[in-house]
C-alpha cells in the first residue's frame, strides 16, 4: 500500500469517525491539510467575546461568552408528562447576567462542573423565556481549572481565542481541539513559494503561518500570517493562469490580416461617423493580436453602448480579408436576430456578397437560431460549409455537431457569463486549427476580478461613449414613502411618448402563475415591501393600460413568449409602433432602440447593482437624453435604499461593479462559471487584496516564463495539483 503523507491522511485517524463525519459533511474538511487551510474567521480576546450586556440584540443568534457562575441551583418540576429535573445556572461577565438552563439526564454532568466561582466558556443559541433571556442546553468548555496558577491565569486573559466558522454539531472550541490534533504536521507542509520570492517580499515561511493563524500571541501574529496566506492563493491561482496563457502562446493559429483595398475598407470608407480614439487604440490591440501565429485570447470589456460591436465587427471583416470566416456567438435569439440586424443595416451591400446588388468586396451574412425554419436552416448550414457566408450570428445552435466551416478564423463571444466555458470551448473546436477568441462583455469587471476570473485573456477596455450618446439622469421613486412621485414618473412616460419617444418599463417577474415565487427565500426582511411577491409584467402592464398610460400602445416581453411572438414584438417597438414595453430583464442585453428616452424600473430594489447599470444603458441611445427611474417601497435608511442612490449618483460601471461585489459575497461575482476559483479563496478577498492580486499575477509570469513545467519548483508544483483538481483543471484548459 502506497504511503500517504501525513497532511493528506483522513481525519478519521487522527479525530475519530464521528468528529471527522461531522467535518467532512458540514464543512468540507477530510484531510489534516484541509483542516490546517481551516482558518479562524476572528479572534476574541476574553474580554471581547460577546459580553452578556449586549446579548438582547442577538435574539436566535449562537453566541460564544466567557463568564464565571455566580450560582446555582436544581430543581424537581412536576410537568404534564411526569417530573423531571431541571437545572438553573446564572452567569456573570461583570457586564451582565444570563441564565442557563439543563433538562433531565442533561442537568448531571454541568451539576457536577458548573459550581459558583468557575468560569467557562458557554455557547448557544439565544432565546427568551418568561421575559428574561437565556441558553437552553449550551455546550460549555470549563476554563481555568488551575486558577490558583498566576502565570496560567495571566496567560489566559490574554489569550487570543480562535473563533472558527462551526455549526450547530461541532462548536468553534471543539474545532479549535480537532486543529490543536493536528497542528503539530504543519511542520509537513509543503511550501509553494519560491525562497527568492518569499525573502524577497518579506513573508513568513508556511509553516510559521499555519501556527500564527491558529495559535497566535499577538494581534502581529495575525497580520503575518494573513499576507503570507493571502499570497499562497493568489500566486497558485497566477501560476495556474500565467501556464495556461504560456501554453496557448504556444498553440498554433492561422495568422489573419486585412487586405488592403479589402472588405474592411470598403466598410470603414462608409462609415458616416468617425470611430472614438477608444475604438481606434482597442482595434489596434485586436488586430496585433490577430496578425500573430497563435490564438487571441481576447475580453473586450465597454460600457453598454460604447461601440463594443463595432469594434468587433471591423475585427470579423479583417478576418473575412484574409480568407478565414467569423461567427459571433450572443447569448439569446432575441440578441442574435439584433446583431444581425444591425450588422447588416450597417454593413449594406456588404453583406450581399454573392447576390445581386451586392457588392464585389462583400460577403455572406447568416443568422443561425434554434427557432428558424427548416429551409433557411439548411441554406445557412450550406453557406457555412462552403464559405460562402464570410460572417455568421447566431445562438448556441452554433455549437451543434451539424454545424461545420469551411475555415473557421475567429470566435466573438457576447455577454461572456452567460456562456459556460464547455460552450466556448464547443465552437472553438469547430476550426481547423484553434481560431481567435474575442469576448465581449457589457458589465464592467473590476481590474482584481478580470485578473482572478479571466487571468488567461488578455483585457482591453473601451470607456469612452461615442460623440452623439446622452447622458442619463437616474432617480430614486420612494412609491411608498411619496406615493405622488409615483404618479409624477408616469406623467413623465406620457410626456416622453407625446414627444415622439418611446419608453421600458422594467419588472421582475412574468406573472403568469408559473412563476410566482413559491418558498421564495427573503433576501432580508429589511421592509414589508420584501414580504410581497415581486411586482410582475403582465399584472403591471394591465394597470397601466387601464389606467396611467391608457391610450398608449403598451405591449409586454418575457422570456417564456414563442420567439416569433418575442421578435415580432422587439420589431414592432424598434420600428416605433409600440411606444411602452414592459418587459422582465429579456431587455438587459443588447436590445437597441435610439429612440427610447426613459425607463421604469419597478421594484428596482430586487435587482443587482450592476444589473440596473446594464438595464439603464438602454435609454439614452440617441440624441435625446435618457431618463431612467428606480422604483422601490423600502425605507430610506434601509441598505437596498442605499444602493439605489449608488446607482442614481453615478453612471461608471467600474465604480458601480466595485460597489456592487463590496455588497454582494465574491461568490455570486465570480459566479458558477468559474468553477473552483472562489473556493480556494480562503484568505484572499477580491477586491481588498488588490495590490497582492496584481503583485503575485507579475511573479507568476515571471516564474513560468522562467520555467514552464515548474521542473525546480516542486513545492509549487504540490500546490498547483491540489488547486487544480479534476474540475478546476477542466475550468482552466477551457477557459
Amino acid at each position: 500500500m502506497e504511503h500517504v503523507p501525513a497532511l493528506d491522511e483522513d481525519l478519521k485517524k487522527t479525530l475519530g469517525p464521528a468528529t471527522a463525519k461531522v467535518l467532512a459533511e458540514q464543512l468540507g474538511l477530510h484531510t489534516a491539510l484541509d483542516l490546517l487551510h481551516h482558518y479562524p474567521r476572528r479572534y476574541a480576546e476574553r474580554g471581547e467575546l460577546t459580553s452578556l450586556a449586549d446579548l438582547a440584540d442577538q435574539i436566535d443568534e449562537h453566541v460564544t461568552v466567557v463568564a464565571q457562575v455566580a450560582d446555582a441551583r436544581l430543581l424537581t418540576y412536576h410537568g404534564s408528562r411526569g417530573g423531571g429535573k431541571r437545572l438553573e445556572v446564572t452567569i456573570t461577565d461583570g457586564s451582565g447576567r444570563l441564565q442557563l438552563v439543563f433538562f433531565g439526564a442533561g442537568v448531571h454532568k454541568p451539576h457536577k462542573e458548573l459550581l459558583p466561582g468557575s468560569r467557562a466558556m458557554f455557547a448557544g443559541k439565544v432565546s427568551r423565556f418568561n421575559h428574561k433571556l437565556q441558553l437552553a442546553h449550551p455546550a460549555y468548555e470549563p476554563l481555568g481549572a488551575d486558577a490558583s496558577d498566576r502565570d496560567a491565569a495571566t496567560a489566559f486573559a490574554n489569550q487570543l481565542i480562535p473563533i472558527y466558522p462551526a455549526c450547530a454539531k461541532l462548536e468553534s472550541w471543539k474545532i479549535a481541539k480537532c486543529v490543536d490534533a493536528v497542528l503539530p504536521r504543519a511542520q509537513e507542509a509543503v511550501d509553494p513559494l519560491p525562497p527568492a520570492l518569499r525573502e524577497g517580499r518579506g513573508l513568513v515561511p508556511l509553516t510559521e503561518a499555519l501556527l500564527k493563524i491558529h495559535r497566535p500571541a499577538t494581534k502581529a501574529d495575525i497580520e503575518d500570517a494573513r499576507q503570507r496566506l493571502k499570497w499562497d492563493e493568489a500566486f497558485v491561482l497566477q501560476v495556474a493562469l500565467a501556464r495556461r496563457r504560456h501554453a496557448d502562446s504556444q498553440l498554433p493559429a492561422v495568422a489573419r490580416r486585412a487586405t488592403p483595398g479589402g472588405l474592411l475598407d470598403a466598410f470603414d470608407a462608409k462609415l458616416p461617423f468617425t470611430l472614438t480614439d477608444g475604438q481606434q487604440n482597442v482595434s489596434k490591440e485586436i488586430f496585433d493580436d490577430l496578425a500573430t501565429s497563435h490564438p487571441m485570447h481576447r475580453l473586450l470589456q465597454g460600457e453598454v453602448g460604447s461601440g463594443k460591436t463595432m469594434v468587433a465587427l471591423r475585427a470579423m471583416l479583417a478576418v473575412v480579408d484574409s480568407g478565414g470566416q467569423a461567427a459571433m456567438l450572443a447569448p439569446t435569439e432575441v440578441l442574435a436576430q439584433q446583431h444581425h440586424r444591425s450588422i447588416t443595416e450597417m454593413m449594406g451591400e456588404l453583406a450581399e456578397g454573392g447576390m445581386l446588388g451586392g457588392s464585389d468586396q462583400g460577403t455572406k451574412v447568416v443568422l443561425l437560431t434554434g427557432s428558424m425554419g427548416t429551409a433557411a436552416r439548411r441554406q445557412a448550414l450550406l453557406d457555412l460549409v462552403t464559405g460562402e457566408a464570410g460572417v455568421v450570428i447566431g445562438t448556441h445552435a452554433l455549437i451543434e455537431d451539424k454545424v461545420q466551416f469551411h475555415d473557421l478564423g475567429l470566435v466573438v463571444v457576447d455577454e461572456q457569463h452567460r456562456f459556460g466555458v464547455e460552450q466556448r470551448d464547443a465552437l472553438r473546436s469547430k476550426g481547423k486549427q484553434p481560431p481567435h477568441l474575442l469576448v465581449m462583455t457589457a458589465t464592467p469587471i473590476p481590474r482584481t476580478v478580470a485578473m482572478t476570473v479571466f487571468g488567461d485573456l488578455e483585457t482591453s477596455v473601451l470607456d469612452q461613449l461615442p460623440a452623439g450618446r446622452s447622458p442619463i439622469a437616474t432617480h430614486v421613486v420612494p412609491a411608498k414613502d411619496k406615493p405622488h412621485f409615483l404618479a409624477r414618473a408616469w406623467e413623465r412616460v406620457r410626456e416622453e411618448v407625446e414627444n415622439g419617444h418611446q419608453a421600458y418599463v422594467v419588472c421582475p417577474r412574468i406573472g403568469d402563475g408559473e412563476d410566482d415565487p413559491k418558498g421564495r427565500k427573503k433576501a432580508s426582511a429589511e421592509d414589508e415591501a420584501e414580504k410581497r411577491p415581486p411586482l410582475a409584467v403582465l399584472e403591471i402592464a394591465e394597470q397601466l393600460t387601464r389606467g396611467p398610460l391608457a391610450g398608449l400602445s403598451v405591449e409586454v416581453l418575457h422570456g417564456r413568449m414563442d420567439p416569433a411572438d418575442k421578435d415580432d414584438v422587439m420589431r414592432r417597438f424598434a420600428a416605433g409602433e409600440v411606444k411602452v414595453l414592459v418587459a422582465t430583464t429579456v431587455i438587459e442585453v443588447g436590445v437597441n432602440v435610439p429612440n427610447s428616452t426613459v425607463m421604469v424600473i419597478m421594484d428596482a430594489d430586487r435587482f443587482g447593482v450592476s444589473q440596473l447599470h446594464q438595464l439603464r444603458g438602454r435609454v439614452g441611445r440617441g440624441s435625446a437624453p435618457g431618463l431612467c427611474l428606480l422604483v422601490s417601497e423600502m425605507h430610506e435608511a434601509s441598505p437596498a435604499r442605499a444602493r439605489l442612490a449608488a446607482v442614481a449618483a453615478t453612471l461608471d460601471g467600474f465604480e458601480l461593479s466595485r460597489i456592487d461585489l463590496e455588497q454582494r459575497r465574491e461568490g455570486d461575482v465570480l459566479g458558477q462559471a468559474q468553477s473552483g476559483v472562489r473556493s480556494s479563496l480562503r484568505m484572499l478577498a477580491v477586491i481588498e487584496d488588490e495590490e497582492v492580486i496584481a503583485q503575485a499575477r507579475e511573479e507568476a509570469a515571471r516564474v513560468v516564463a522562467a520555467d514552464p513545467e515548474l521542473e525546480h519548483l516542486p513545492g509549487l508544483r504540490t500546490a498547483l495539483d491540489a488547486l487544480l483538481d479534476a474540475e478546476r483543471e477542466q475550468y482552466l484548459e477551457k477557459g
